[in-house]
Formats: C-alpha cells, structure tokens, sequence
C-alpha cells in the first residue's frame, strides 16, 4: 500500500500520454496555429469550431471500430443520453457539412482543436493532442486531392521545415477493393485477407489463400500486392503490369495515384514521394487515396485521404478529402541546435508606480502592440527576464520610451 507521501508526490503526475506546454513551447505551437489559421483563410477555407462533447451516434457515426476503441465515452446527467469527447474532429467537420451547412457546392474548411484519446496511437504519441486540419467537401476529382495535399504542405513547411527534408507515403485503398472485387472472394474471406495485409505477414497471406482454394492468379496478384512498395514510379509501373488483367476498378485506382503525385511533384519538386499499395490503415472509412507525410526522421507530421461515404451516415453522401495532425508534434520537430525560442516582440519595461497617467501611457502602449511589463514591488526580477530591451521613464516632464542600453 502507498503512504501519504508517495500520494502527495503522485498528484502532480500527469497520466500517461498527456503533456503539458511550458512557456517557450507554449509560444511555439501558439504561433505556428496562427500562421495555419491564416494561411488556411487565404487558400479559401473557412474556420469551424465543433463541440467537444456530442452525442454517441452522432460523434462515431460512419467512423469504424478504431475511432470508437478511441473516444471517452459518458453519461449526460441531464437526459441520460451516451456522450462522447472527441478523439478526432474530422467525423464532426463532415456532420456539420453533410447537415448544417446543407449546400450542394463544394466547402472547404479548416479547424484547430484540442482532442481526446482513450489510447495512444503508438509509443510516445500524445492522447491529448491539438488537431490541426482541413477538409473539402463537394469534389470527387483529382483536382481536390491535390489541392488537399498541397495545403497540407503548405501547413506543414510554415513549421520551418523544407520539402527536401519530407517523405509523402501514399497509397490507394481502391486497388485492394478492385483486386477482392474481381476474384470475387466471398466476405469473410476478404476481411481474414484485409487483417493479414495490415500486419504484414506474407507467409500468414499464402497459407491463407491456399486453404482458400483460390487460384494461382490470385494468389500471386495478392502476393505482389504486399510487396508493392516503394519509389512512386517504380512501384506504380510495377503495378501496372501485375495487375494489367485484374479490372478497371484497379486500373483508375492506379491512374488517380499517378496524376495527384505527378500535380504535387511539379509544385514540390524536391519532395521525396513513397508508394505503398498494401497500406490499409483506416479501410473501412477511407474510399480512395491514403497519405501520411513523414519528417527525415520518420515522425508522422501528418495524414489523410479520401472518404467518400461519411456522409452518407448525416443523411447526404458528398465527396470528401481531408487531412489533420498534431500541431504540438509538427511544432516541436524542427528546432535547429543555434535557435533559441525568444519571443517575436521584445517588451518595455516600467517601474512599479500607481500613476494615472503612467497607466494611461501604459494603456496606448498595449494598444499600439507593444508588450509592456510592470515591475512588482519587492521582486528581484530584472528586466531581462522578462524579455524587455527598452524602458518607459518619465524625463524633462514626459513619458518616453528608451532602450536599457542608454
């Protein structure tokens, strides 16, 4: 049993998988959020804010079992209803589409929010992280893929990060759909084939189909298929020639990955772009292209896709494509060993003083943008810890401002 002392250590431990921002870092992702926000405006997507808390149906609605094994779930002691806090605000950005919002013309818009995580999504990933994203609803083509991943670039690099240092994974959901759909394998089967691929095990896939009785087409199309990874173009004329006889479903999968990789490439030239055809994380929720993108130390900065369904579950079925990630991660990757965090405004400092017109000249100062801090009496704080560089001194019978250096 635990004495009184080791509890009074304990109660100032956070749970596992939740952080908290000391002021530097704090500064850090608070600036980055804001360059995202207007970045995000000026491409012409519009800022939502959804709830933290919804109801159960409406917050898992179309989302599959992960998203579910994910959420906090409790009871509204007001009418006994299932609630849920959010472990991902994309589900919530597609209901207000699909039903608030109510348009037929295509939406683009962009969120940032703290969300809620019964489990961690890998060793060291937050459970609490703040979500950063977009979505465009309303486009089923190309053109809004690659409008989607650019944006995503464009989010991620406002970080300091260069497109040389990125790794764009890719892949497309649509060639393992053609491939169940055209040697007609009955469900079960399908979906024993569909958790073999997401752990990777090719002998387990080999036994597999054999017991199955499938034919040897079949099975060497799979067999390729998990082993479809790689340099974009290499693995898609890979592709092309495995699977040459398996349908057209594969064939436009095929061709959606090449014309999206081939738009983003002529705008990020120096992006490095990997292929991987048996990638299935989020099946049963995405409908399409699938894409992560990686810093040069394989820390996932950010991902997405297409998904097509969700809103079908609010009621109107509208295209969709979208990205999101964790904007304290994105923030804190990139942190050159000679930057020092300091603030973006240094500050004026003035002496502790109750003087009306003091605090008036104080008044206009903040109001003007300056960063003024007052003096408290009895600390020993200097200005420097404070970041100030200049003074507010009352001289020849006037307020100036001068720097602590004169």
């Amino acid at each position: 049993m635990k004495n009184a002392s080791d509890l009074r250590t304990e109660r100032w431990l956070l749970p596992d998988g939740v952080n908290e921002l000391m002021p530097a870092d704090a500064w850090r992702v608070e600036s980055l959020r804001r360059l995202i926000m207007d970045s995000s405006f000026r491409w012409g997507y519009e800022l939502v804010m959804p709830p933290l808390i919804e109801y159960l149906d409406s917050l898992l609605t179309g989302t599959g079992e992960t998203l579910d094994l994910q959420t906090f779930k409790f009871i509204d002691q007001h009418n006994g209803r299932s609630l849920g806090i959010r472990a991902d605000m994309t589900p919530q950005v597609a209901r207000m589409d699909a039903h608030t919002m109510g348009n037929d013309q295509p939406n683009r818009l962009f969120y940032t929010g703290s969300v809620l995580r019964a489990r961690s999504d890998g060793a060291g990933s937050s459970r609490a992280p703040l979500q950063f994203g977009a979505e465009l609803f309303g486009h089923a083509g190309t053109g809004s893929d690659v409008e989607i991943i650019l944006l995503m670039l464009n989010n991620v690099m406002l970080s300091g990060l260069q497109e040389t240092s990125l790794l764009l994974d890719v892949g497309h959901v649509g060639v393992f759909r053609g491939l169940i759909h055209h040697a007609d394998l009955p469900p079960e089967l399908s979906e024993r084939l569909f958790q073999v691929l997401l752990r990777g095990s090719r002998p387990e896939m080999a036994d597999l189909l054999e017991q199955a009785g499938v034919s040897g087409d079949v099975r060497r199309q799979f067999k390729e298929l998990a082993g479809l990874a790689g340099d974009a173009a290499e693995v898609l004329a890979r592709a092309r020639s495995c699977f040459r006889d398996t349908g057209s479903a594969v064939a436009v999968a095929l061709d959606n990955l090449q014309a999206v990789i081939a738009a983003v490439q002529a705008v990020h030239p120096g992006l490095k772009v990997h292929v991987d055809l048996a990638e299935l994380r989020g099946y049963r929720y995405h409908t399409g292209m699938v894409f992560a993108l990686y810093d040069d130390s394989g820390s996932e900065l950010s991902r997405g896709g297409r998904y097509d369904a969700i809103g079908e579950s609010f009621g109107r079925a509208r295209p969709a494509t979208g990205f999101s990630g964790d904007l304290v991660n994105l923030a804190l990757a990139w942190r050159p060993m000679e930057q020092e965090m300091k603030p973006a405004v240094r500050g004026i400092w003035v002496q502790s003083s109750v003087d009306s017109e003091l605090w008036e000249q104080i008044g206009h100062l903040r109001q003007t943008g300056e960063r003024v801090v007052t003096a408290l009496p009895g600390s020993s704080m200097k200005p420097a810890d404070w970041h100030c560089d200049r003074e507010l001194v009352f001289l020849d019978g006037g307020w100036i401002v001068r720097s602590l250096d004169s």
